[in-house]
């Protein structure tokens, strides 16, 4: 029976290994490829405007949804092992709240902001495109805890349904602007704007996806909780009693959500450093507002392929945090030991072709994709990043299922 139960809970992982692989794949394709239209027809300043402002956006994505999906994940996973359809919901509604308070921080920040950042910056063509990327900070975390959600109880069919339609919807709205605005002989910092206007409408549609697939499970969820006599109370006892199951999960759940997310906003950092040192560098030499962003476009080329491995490595190792969680209750150490290895070993030599195969063909692709070979260098040079991106990511999910609090002690 142990087996059987065993070979079972493998299967489910590699199923869901396989959905989530082609959802990342599909999902980093569609959003490296939105990049060749983006400087191919707007140009490289408007590849630089984007490319400016991208990584306030992602820091702020970054803060909100790296950790909290993992942790939703996990601790939705211990009340599934528990058998417990009260706590799932506890754990579900905490975690909207604390996403949705923070997607609405985000939003205020980036689009009241978007003047004094500017200023900051050095550019004035930047406050259409940050005042467009703000609204889908709306949208995007609130998706984040629904798919940790669906991360924790092992079904990632929600989860890959969710990436893939929020990213089609964003490509394709961003390209319709793209090509009306250029059309229409636009400013580049207004056609920069309409193509950030394309994230609110994806993380709009990826919300919806979630919203579906949760609602379509409501009705069977509350039924078997029925059978079960887990809501035998009043509605306001219930509401209260999630309530105080929420709160109590609360501290945990950041406890173990907001390492993650500090660690990885490294990326964004990073390249929000070049933000606020790039432009106002490249004009110190002489260059006026749009030059400096032309320049910027052309040193960015390169980390669109680079985040495609490590975006890879994210969405696959989101799917150990439950099975080793569920391992972890169970006091299978053999089980975790085993899982560990093979987490580590596969995401090292995932990471290392990657980075070797893109520091190879540098030149090559980058005439592919951009038509001519500047910035070759900075992409080798950066690629060799990707196989300890890949490590860090794995590493960092693993520790979440083993549950960090365990390891401090």
């Amino acid at each position: 029976m142990k087996d059987d139960t065993t070979g079972s809970r493998s299967s489910k992982l590699l199923k869901g290994a396989a959905v989530l692989a082609l959802a990342a794949i599909v999902t980093k394709l569609l959003g490296t490829l939105q990049k060749i239209p983006l400087q191919n027809i707007g140009g490289d300043g408007v590849f630089g405007i984007y490319n400016t402002v991208y990584p306030f956006y992602m820091m702020i994505v970054t803060l909100a949804t790296a950790g909290f999906p993992a942790a939703v994940s996990k601790f939705i996973a211990e009340q599934d092992v528990l058998g417990t359809e009260a706590g799932k919901r506890s754990v579900l509604r905490m975690a909207s709240l604390v996403m949705g308070l923070l997607g609405i921080t985000g939003f205020a920040l980036l689009y009241f902001g978007a003047p004094l950042l500017s200023r900051a910056i050095g550019s004035s063509q930047l406050i259409p495109a940050l005042r467009s990327a703000a609204p889908a900070l709306l949208f995007i975390p609130l998706s984040a805890a629904f798919r940790g959600y669906f991360q924790g109880l092992q079904d990632m069919v929600p989860t890959a349904v969710s990436q893939v339609t929020e990213q089609a919807v964003r490509v394709t709205v961003m390209i319709v602007l793209l090509l009306y605005w250029t059309g229409l002989g636009a400013a580049d910092d207004v056609i920069a704007g309409g193509a950030f206007a394309g994230s609110a409408a994806g993380g709009a549609a990826g919300l919806l996806v979630m919203l579906i697939y949760w609602r379509r499970g409501f009705v069977q969820r509350s039924a078997a909780s029925s059978r079960k006599n887990e809501d035998k109370k009043e509605p306001g006892q219930m509401e209260n009693a999630y309530w105080e199951k929420g709160t109590k999960l609360l501290a945990p759940m950041l406890a173990y959500a907001v390492p993650v997310s500090l660690a990885a906003l490294a990326i964004p950092l990073i390249s929000l450093v070049d933000t606020f040192t790039l432009p106002r560098l490249l004009q110190g030499r002489g260059a006026d507002e749009l030059q400096a962003m032309v320049e910027v476009g052309v040193y960015n080329r390169g980390v669109p392929l680079v985040q495609l491995v490590t975006m890879l490595a994210s969405s696959l190792s989101v799917l150990f945090i439950p099975a080793l969680t569920e391992l972890r209750m169970k006091n299978d150490r053999e089980g975790m030991r085993r899982q560990m290895m093979l987490a580590l070993r596969w995401f090292w030599l995932i990471g290392l072709a990657a980075s070797a195969g893109l520091a190879l063909l540098a030149r090559p692709i980058n005439v592919m994709l951009y038509e001519d070979a500047t910035g070759s260098a900075t992409l080798a040079w950066i690629a060799w990043t990707a196989a300890p991106g890949a490590l860090v990511t794995v590493t960092a999910a693993l520790l979440q299922g083993l549950g960090v609090h365990q390891l401090q002690t």
